[in-house]
């Protein structure tokens, strides 16, 4: 009897303990005192959880939702939470935004929650920090270099929108989402791994990927049968699939000799097989991020300017002249070249303002690796920092009457770069943007000249915080008289 009392007095002297010790834990850190000045005002919220599913409550793309809202009205544009199970502090400022990527590696460091690391990989680019960044940007800055400089890409690039657009012939509406989708996947694995959409590896890859994308945004617990889970395993036969096609294109290369000869493939991953600096666990990674980067981005830029020049009569007819213009200067079915993309400004415009307004990425995971004075107040070392991009682009000091959609009001390239981070910053901006753009900028040049749409109602793009169309972005299709 004595005995059973005596555990039952331990089991709950140590469950008290444990709970206590939680609570100390998420609390300690509103105690700590720094010489260089104070930390922004804030609140930490509940033990262990924090603020974090208010912060990530569903909200429309083009709005900050009412976390934010609240908390910027109440603390300022800065001001410290805790998230992700770690003191934060939050920035929705565009001077600290800007200080804190360009001070990348060196006050401030990559530091995305350790469930994502599970799902992309020790080696992807997307978590690697340090040195092991620094190499792997400078691989695939070169990628991208040499890719865009070949007309191939460009020239695959128009085909596949051509395509996607003869197949709507007959259709009196589709969902651009899923096209959006399909569309940038099949640019991105003819690029990446050199497979047409009618190749049975791009049907795998397609199915895996997808999974993968579905357990990368879902609760990371790692049960059997759960998104997160099935992302992981998503992720090593994505692996498995890419070291295979590797093997194969060695085989076919005369046992893994690099040649240069201009009959060789021009993808990504025949010029990975000459990089001595990646091991082959990184070439594997590198050709998921670049899926990654090219397939979920790109589609869903596209979709945020579909959805946004269709509710607008004007941007629309101005796109139509300046594509007409384009096109005019071409002889009949030639295809698009550099100097073309380069003459569509006003395009470049509504890209820009779809990125403003829609918000692609909200915001971006980082950590401070000592404390850091901005301003008046200072953020600890160790404390995670989140700046987000969507408040800055909501700003209405920022940016004139920021909740309309406006192209013409990038006119004036002034500050673009503080103003406009929709692809992060410093040496972790996305080396991909500008393919990402080539591709949208294609599509409008034969969309525009071949449909008008509208947008069905109640459509709206919802962040949470990844941005999604719940409804599938419906359009009703009106094909233009040639």
């Amino acid at each position: 009897m004595a005995e059973g009392i005596l555990l039952v007095v331990t089991l709950v002297i140590g469950f008290v303990g444990f709970v206590f010790g939680i609570v100390l834990n998420h609390f300690w850190p509103l105690f700590i005192n720094i010489k260089l000045g104070h930390v922004p005002k804030g609140t930490f919220g509940w033990p262990l959880l924090g603020e974090t599913l208010s912060f990530l409550k569903p909200h429309p793309s083009n709005s900050i939702g009412n976390f934010l809202q609240e908390h910027c009205s109440r603390y300022g544009k800065v001001f410290k939470s805790h998230l992700f199970f770690s003191p934060t502090v939050v920035s929705c400022d565009q001077d600290l935004n800007y200080f804190i990527l360009q001070n990348e590696d060196k006050l401030f460091q990559c530091s995305y929650p350790k469930p994502i690391h599970g799902i992309l990989g020790k080696v992807s680019l997307l978590v690697a920090v340090g040195d092991t960044h620094k190499r792997l940007r400078n691989v695939s800055l070169s990628l991208i270099s040499t890719i865009k400089s070949k007309p191939e890409f460009i020239n695959d690039v128009e085909k596949s929108a051509i395509q996607i657009l003869q197949s709507w012939k007959n259709k009196k509406q589709v969902s651009f989402w899923e096209e959006s989708r399909k569309f940038s996947f099949n640019v991105i694995v003819k690029q990446v791994l050199g497979l047409t959409p009618e190749d049975p590896q791009s049907a795998t890859i397609l199915q895996d990927f997808l999974a993968f994308m579905r357990g990368l945004i879902s609760l990371p617990l790692y049960i059997p049968g759960t998104p997160y889970a099935r992302a992981v395993q998503a992720r090593s036969r994505i692996s498995s699939t890419v070291k295979a096609i590797i093997e194969e294109r060695r085989r076919r290369n005369d046992g893994g000799s690099c040649c240069s000869d201009d009959s060789k493939r021009n993808d990504f991953l025949e010029i990975l097989l000459c990089v001595d600096t990646l091991s082959e666990d990184e070439k594997v990674s590198f050709v998921l991020d670049s899926l990654l980067g090219g397939y979920e981005t790109t589609s869903l830029l596209m979709a945020m300017v579909v959805f946004f020049v269709g509710q607008s009569q004007v941007a629309l007819d101005q796109l139509k002249v300046e594509h007409h213009n384009v096109r005019s200067m071409k002889k009949k079915k030639e295809l698009l070249n550099w100097e073309d993309y380069k003459k569509m400004d006003f395009t470049q415009k509504v890209i820009n303002e779809a990125l403003r307004y829609g918000n692609v990425v909200k915001f971006v995971h980082r950590k401070a690796l000592k404390d850091v004075k901005f301003r008046d107040y200072v953020i600890p070392a160790g404390w995670k920092v989140l700046p987000v991009f969507s408040a800055v682009h909501l700003d209405p000091s920022v940016h004139a009457n920021a909740l309309q959609f406006n192209p013409w009001r990038w006119e004036s390239d002034e500050q673009i770069c503080k103003k406009l981070t929709p692809f992060g910053g410093g040496s972790r901006c996305c080396p991909g943007f500008e393919l990402a753009k080539v591709e949208v900028a294609f599509f409008l040049h034969h969309l525009v000249q071949k449909y008008r749409w509208d947008v069905e109602e109640g459509e709206q793009p919802i962040a949470y915080p990844y941005v999604e169309f719940q409804r599938g972005l419906t359009i009703r299709l009106h094909q233009i008289s040639t």
